[in-house]
């Protein structure tokens, strides 16, 4: 009797039993009930929904202040940056699996799918894409190759004009370009010149005849002719036709380090035939008779023009080896002028800041022309 009732009160007006306002209230009560029951799906995702826009929202202002508001960075700088947006990713991507509406078993799937693809990159990490990525890391932690270096690899030599994370780039005494798998690097020897100065070698033979001070002396007088330091002579082999010698020097500036090694060997050819001393490398042999005095040694030069200057051809092979040298000195400037303007700011000596950040300026206009 009471859903008759409730049914005649609800009756259009007119009709008999209607009563106006009990009809809209019903009407307003069941607008309301299915309002709840379509809302309620969206409010259960509503906790992932704040946690994605939070998460990809905060991962933007990350960006920004990594990568974009200071864009020019040094390599070491770069490479950590990089991590910390990676880790922050993957951090984002599991509050937002965290916080979905789903069964626990599942969320947990979810989330073992997730380490099991990062375990899976990484264990492919030794012969892919990825393994090179992880060699290029590993060098930079190492951080004993630097751009603008000389580096051996096997039979390859020449300088870094370029290292990425996937690759290392030499160029070549003959200005050609050599790529290299930075996964390469790590399972080879590498032999890495130091910029604090290296060793000049070179070796010669001489006869017996020629005693081993008279030898050493000329080739001490070579190596300081040829502008190296603490010159050393060592000797090397008693051959069966000569004696084998090897001097060393220090070289400080190795920027010029193939200059230098055949400015050494100019100033070893010429202080040998001036103290009249015979060459035999490798081995002297000759079949023509000449009397026992004579001796295979060239006659003066009689011209007293001076030697024509020749350029260096490390300013001509390893330009863009150069380049990148010079690049990554600014980046590291860069990268201390940055430090050197916030504690400007913090301390209050606004002269000092814009003084600063116009050698800022300056420096990045540099770095501009020199990676267009």
């Amino acid at each position: 009797m009471g859903h008759v009732r409730r049914a005649e009160q609800c009756r259009p007006a007119g009709q008999t039993g209607c009563d106006p306002p009990l009809c809209r209230r019903h009407r307003r009560q069941s607008q309301r009930t299915v309002s709840a029951s379509t809302l309620a799906p969206l409010t259960a995702w509503l906790p992932s929904l704040i946690a994605a826009v939070a998460g990809f929202g905060a991962l933007a202002l990350l960006t920004w202040l990594l990568l974009r508001r200071k864009a020019v960075v040094g390599r070491q700088t770069r490479v950590w940056r990089h991590l910390t947006l990676a880790l922050a990713t993957i951090a984002v991507i599991v509050a937002v699996i965290a916080t979905l509406p789903i069964e626990d078993t599942v969320r947990a799937q979810l989330l073992s799918f997730l380490g099991l693809l990062i375990s899976g990159v990484i264990g492919l990490s030794s012969t892919s894409f990825v393994g090179n990525a992880m060699a290029g890391l590993m060098l930079r932690a190492l951080n004993n190759i630097r751009p603008g270096d000389f580096v051996r690899v096997g039979e390859h030599f020449g300088k870094v004009s370029e290292f990425g994370l996937l690759h290392t780039e030499l160029q070549s005494e003959e200005r050609t370009l050599i790529t290299m798998p930075n996964l390469h690097l790590v399972t080879n020897p590498v032999e890495v010149v130091r910029s604090s100065g290296t060793v000049v070698t070179a070796t010669v033979s001489l006869g017996y005849d020629v005693s081993r001070q008279t030898a050493t002396e000329a080739l001490l007088d070579a190596a300081r002719a040829a502008q190296l330091e603490e010159p050393f002579v060592h000797v090397l082999e008693l051959g069966d036709f000569s004696v084998t010698y090897r001097i060393s020097g220090l070289l400080p500036n190795v920027r010029y380090l193939i200059t230098a090694r055949s400015a050494l060997r100019e100033a070893m050819l010429d202080g040998l035939h001036k103290a009249g001393i015979e060459i035999a490398s490798p081995t002297l042999m000759n079949q023509r008779q000449y009397p026992p005095q004579w001796r295979f040694v060239p006659h003066a030069s009689t011209s007293t023009a001076p030697e024509p200057e020749q350029p260096r051809a490390e300013n001509i092979v390893f330009d863009k080896a150069e380049a990148a040298e010079t690049a990554e000195r600014i980046r590291e400037r860069l990268d201390e002028l940055e430090q050197e303007i916030e504690a400007a700011h913090h301390d209050k000596d606004e002269e000092r800041a814009a003084r600063l950040e116009q050698a800022r300026t300056h420096l990045r206009d540099k770095l501009n022309e020199l990676e267009s």
